[in-house]
């Protein structure tokens, strides 16, 4: 008999929560554009108004609120319309950053993943993200923000591994997507501290992002934020167990010892590439990465893991498993199992 699958790659992308497929289909009786003066546009601009409100409350936010399709746009256009130049990017950002790196600066890390506060000390936009997509290294943002700000500069955190899970930094632009927390894909923001920080662009979304919004989109995102996050102390138990199985056989977590979100963790096979444990444990009905999901597929090495200094070869060993809602301890035991398996062998 087919054993059931088991998911843990929670970090590419999670289940869609009950209540925002319930806000979601709600939000499709309500067809109208938000931008259309008559009756029924202005009743869907008033509850796209009331989502955005509830956002900020979800998030703690004082700043204003953009719509975009999700953190890879809200990075785009937080980079592309910044009134301060981009003067440097972390060396572990994701490729949604780097693209956009150009002749910026690019700042290391050490062996932990972890860039050095006084190094973001300049006058231009500084991306930092906040937790690490393939590591779950935690940046120390509020320390990266002052030394941002002392220098006359801006801070963009990319927190598409952060919200829902942790509380916002202490940054001027912040990128989230929702379906990295329970909502649909194809629906994100970006928070922005206060609107002198970019240049308008004409359209919808008070100037800053044209296209018609998605309203279905913002709501179930919206229902997803307000979800109980109870499972993140959950989250910290099951993390630790994986940690502590990993090692006892004969595998290494990288970063261990320093502060990772709860959700992922990046695990170290000495012997047997990514690949193929990949392909290993797919044909148990394992779901797991190797780096990013946007990366994965070529499996080509981690730039993450080459900033902290690993051999290619070792990088080569590394997968990620991320955790989320539904994960349980008998998925993590079962997990375990396999990965103690397949090592033995390699």
């Amino acid at each position: 008999m087919t054993r059931p699958s088991l998911y843990l790659d929670h970090a590419a992308t999670t289940p869609l929560l009950p209540a925002a497929r319930e806000a979601m289909l709600e939000g499709f009786a309500v067809w109208a554009n938000p931008s259309s003066p008559h009756a029924a546009g202005r009743a869907a601009r008033a509850l796209l108004e009331e989502a955005r409100a509830r956002v900020k409350a979800a998030l703690s936010w004082e700043g204003e609120v953009v719509f975009t399709s999700g953190a890879s746009e809200a990075l785009a256009l937080a980079i592309g319309r910044c009134r301060l130049p981009l003067a440097a990017v972390s060396a572990v950002e994701h490729e949604a950053v780097l693209r956009h790196g150009g002749d910026a600066q690019q700042l290391a890390v050490d062996s932990c993943g972890l860039v050095a506060p006084e190094d973001c000390a300049l006058a231009g936009l500084v991306a930092v993200q906040q937790a690490n997509n393939e590591t779950g290294v935690l940046q120390p943002l509020n320390a990266i923000a002052t030394a941002v700000h002392e220098a006359g500069g801006l801070l963009l955190a990319d927190c598409a591994q952060g919200v829902g899970k942790l509380a916002l930094p202490e940054a001027d632009l912040i990128a989230l997507s929702a379906h990295k927390f329970g909502g649909p894909i194809g629906i994100g923001a970006l928070l922005v501290r206060d609107w002198a920080m970019l240049h308008p662009t004409g359209g919808q979304e008070r100037g800053y992002r044209g296209g018609t919004e998605n309203l279905p989109g913002v709501l179930a995102m919206v229902a997803a934020l307000e979800a109980d996050r109870g499972w993140l102390d959950r989250a910290v138990v099951l993390r630790d167990r994986l940690d502590a199985g990993i090692v006892a056989a004969g595998g290494e977590v990288i970063a261990g010892e320093t502060a990772r979100v709860p959700s992922i963790g990046a695990y170290r096979m000495p012997g047997r590439s990514a690949r193929a444990q990949l392909i290993a444990f797919d044909g148990q009905g394992i779901a797991v990465s190797a780096g990013s999901a946007c990366s994965s597929g070529s499996l080509r090495t981690s730039h993450v893991l080459e900033a902290m200094g690993m051999d290619p070869k070792a990088a080569g060993e590394v997968i990620r498993v991320s955790i989320g809602r539904e994960t349980d301890e008998a998925g993590i035991d079962r997990f375990l199992a396999a990965w103690g398996e397949m090592k033995a062998r390699a």
